[in-house]
């Protein structure tokens, strides 16, 4: 019967493959920083986990201004994957947030298969890391989308990241494809621990006054409360097309929306752009799970993962 269920007796721990959490709500690559943001706000150590702003082999000084716009339901970024390069980030950024008490997941890019197995060998072993995120699904970098829009690219990136390392991987899986469910039987098959669903919707922002596109790199990434839809969307159709966890992200910032993903078949969340507007927001949805859990009679998060109704 719901609401049954104590909130004293919900489990909140969740396993996605290899990668046990304490909690399912994470904070999304690219909206945290390198944690250090946001230390001052949110106790980092009650997160599920944290994953920094993804990491290439070499320095990126990324696209050119602008780089955010807002629109009336979300936020258009065309960042470029700014970022000092795997090394700096081992010995600049590892230390700090492998000590701050939860599970540290490094997202990583690579322009060519090579790269992305370089960096997955290279942070191999290096303490503090919990699992590696393939970000094969960038829209606003130059081949940030090819491993992630075609089957055998996305397998043989994401096997040889498994061969390379022994960190649970998961696999960041774009929306801009034709069914993105072929995409996530095939990273799945490959060995993905999980598989992180949705990198941001293609999208772009005009000024027609002067015949020019307003973001540097022209095309940018849309996130926000706009591609909730997709999203849902995206996590039902990939958890009834594979056997490995899913993570849902995607317009999430209230509780009834890290629910709405669980019952279509996410097993934790990661939260985006919410953390721009309201830094406080993941450790917000974190106090209110256990209520929300009990309310739906359930006394653990796998209890409601993927139980959507649709007969």
């Amino acid at each position: 019967m719901a609401g049954s269920s104590s909130r004293s007796t919900i489990e909140l721990d969740v396993q996605l493959g290899r990668l046990r959490l304490k909690n399912p709500i994470l904070v999304a690559s690219g909206t945290f920083g390198y944690a250090r943001e946001m230390a001052g706000l949110v106790d980092l150590s009650r997160l599920g986990g944290i994953l920094p702003k993804t990491i290439t082999l070499a320095p990126r000084p990324g696209n050119a201004p602008w780089r955010t716009v807002e629109t009336p339901a979300g936020l258009l970024n065309s960042i470029g994957l700014d970022n000092d390069g795997v090394e700096a980030f081992i010995t600049g950024h590892l230390p700090y947030l492998a000590s701050l008490g939860t599970a540290i997941i490094v997202s990583l890019a690579g322009r060519t298969y090579e790269e992305f197995v370089e960096i997955a060998a290279r942070l191999d072993g290096q303490l503090g890391i919990a699992a590696l995120e393939l970000n094969i699904s960038c829209p606003n970098v130059s081949c940030g989308v090819d491993f992630g829009i075609d089957p055998a690219m996305c397998a043989c990136v994401v096997a040889g990241c498994r061969a390379a390392c022994r960190l649970p991987i998961l696999a960041k899986l774009t929306p801009n494809v034709t069914d993105i469910a072929v995409i996530a039987r095939a990273a799945a098959d490959a060995g993905a621990d999980a598989l992180s669903v949705i990198n941001t919707v293609q999208g772009m922002a005009i000024d027609w006054r002067r015949r020019r596109p307003l973001l540097g790199g022209i095309l940018g990434g849309l996130s926000g409360p706009a591609i909730k839809p997709i999203a849902l969307r995206c996590v039902y159709q990939v958890a009834r097309a594979v056997s490995v966890p899913v993570i849902g992200i995607g317009g999430i910032s209230t509780i009834d929306d890290v629910m709405e993903f669980f019952v279509a078949g996410a097993s934790a969340v990661q939260i985006g752009t919410a953390n721009f507007y309201n830094p406080t927001v993941s450790t917000r949805l974190l106090d209110a799970l256990p209520a929300a859990l009990a309310e739906a009679g359930v006394s653990s998060i796998r209890e409601l993962v993927g139980t959507l109704k649709t007969e």
